[in-house]
C-alpha cells in the first residue's frame, strides 16, 4: 500500500511555484461579464425549456433507489434560490466542478454553466478532483473581485427506465451501457482483491492511466463496505464519495484563503439516466464559508 501512498500525496499537494494571484478584469472568457447582474434565478426556465417533462413513475423508481435524491430541475431551482439571497449572481460568480469525464456528467454541469457561466474543472475519472490543491488555488484566483464560487463535485451512477443501476440508455447507442465505468471498473479490481482472486498492483505509476490507478487506491479501504452492500452498484457512488468527501475538504481548508466574498460547496451523487428522462441529484452536502473561509452555514436542510 505504501507504495501508492506517495505519488497520490505528491499529487495532491499543493505547490507555491504554482500560486497565481488575484488580477482584476473587466471579463473572462469563463463567461462571466460585468454588467450582467440580473438573478440566477431569472435563467431557470430557459435553461429547462426543452428538457424532458417529469415522469412520475420513473420518479418513484429513481426515488426507491435512490431516497433523497431530487430531479436536476428541482435542484437548480432551490440552490439557485438559496445563493439568490447571498448574492450570487451570474456577473459575480464563478462555477467549479468536479465531476467524471462522462459526458453524462456535463449534464449537469452544463445547466449550471447555462446559469452562471462556464466552469473551472477540476475533476477526473469518477469525479475525484485530480487538479488538487493547485487547480482550487488557480480557481480562486479566477473569481471575480468582491465575487462568490459555487464548487459542485460528486460520483455519478446511471439507472436504465427499468431500475437497473449502474448502467444507462446512451443516445446512438443501442447498447445499454456501464455508469460510471471508471468506478465499476475500481469496484470490479476491488472486488477481485477482496475475494482472493487478485493482488494489488503498481498500475498508478502508469502515468498513461494514472488517474484509473489512482481511483482504484482510493476505492480499497472500502472493499468489506461494498461486499457486505445489499446491492453493490447501489453502495458504489457513496462509497466513492466518501472518498471524494476527504479529498475536497482537504483541498478546500487548504486553499480557503482564496476566498473572495464566499464560497458555497455543493456535494452528492449524479444520477444520469435515458435521454428522454429528467436526470437527478442525491445532495449530501451543501456549506457555505464566508469571505474568511470560515464555515458558516449548512444548507443542506434547505435541498430536501
Amino acid at each position: 500500500m505504501k507504495i501508492f501512498i506517495v505519488p497520490l500525496a505528491l499529487f495532491f499537494s499543493s505547490t507555491d511555484a504554482f500560486n497565481v494571484g488575484p488580477v482584476g478584469r473587466v471579463s473572462t472568457r469563463l463567461g462571466i461579464v460585468e454588467g450582467q447582474t440580473s438573478a440566477a434565478s431569472e435563467k431557470l426556465a430557459s435553461v429547462y425549456e426543452g428538457k424532458p417533462a417529469e415522469n412520475e413513475t420513473f420518479d418513484k423508481l429513481v426515488k426507491k433507489n435512490f431516497p433523497g435524491a431530487i430531479s436536476n430541475k428541482d435542484l437548480a431551482t432551490r440552490v439557485v434560490g438559496l445563493l439568490d439571497e447571498k448574492g450570487f449572481n451570474p456577473s459575480n460568480t464563478l462555477l467549479c466542478t468536479s465531476l467524471c469525464a462522462d459526458e453524462l456528467a456535463r449534464v449537469l454541469e452544463d445547466e449550471f454553466v447555462d446559469i452562471y457561466g462556464n466552469n473551472f474543472n477540476l475533476g477526473g475519472l469518477s469525479g475525484f478532483p485530480f487538479a488538487g490543491n493547485t487547480g482550487f488555488g488557480a480557481m480562486a484566483a479566477h473569481i471575480p473581485d468582491d465575487g462568490f464560487c459555487l464548487l459542485i463535485h460528486g460520483p455519478h451512477v446511471g439507472i436504465t427506465k427499468e431500475g437497473q443501476v449502474g448502467k444507462v440508455e446512451r443516445s446512438g447507442i443501442a447498447l445499454v451501457d456501464n455508469c460510471c465505468g471508471s468506478a465499476i471498473a475500481a469496484s470490479n479490481y476491488l472486488k477481485g482483491i477482496t475475494d482472493g482472486g487478485a493482488t494489488i498492483t503498481p498500475k498508478i505509476q502508469q502515468f498513461t492511466d494514472f488517474q484509473q490507478g489512482a481511483v482504484q487506491e482510493l476505492i480499497l479501504p472500502f472493499g468489506k463496505r461494498l461486499g457486505r452492500a445489499e446491492n453493490r452498484m447501489r453502495e458504489l457512488p457513496y462509497a466513492l464519495y466518501d472518498s471524494q468527501e476527504v479529498l475536497v475538504t482537504d483541498i478546500v481548508n487548504t486553499g480557503k484563503g482564496g476566498i473572495k466574498k464566499g464560497l458555497a460547496v455543493l456535494g452528492g451523487i449524479q444520477i444520469n439516466t435515458s435521454p428522454d428522462t429528467l436526470d437527478y441529484f442525491h445532495p449530501l452536502k451543501f456549506d457555505y464559508y464566508d469571505s474568511d473561509g470560515n464555515l458558516v452555514e449548512n444548507m443542506l436542510p434547505y435541498l430536501r
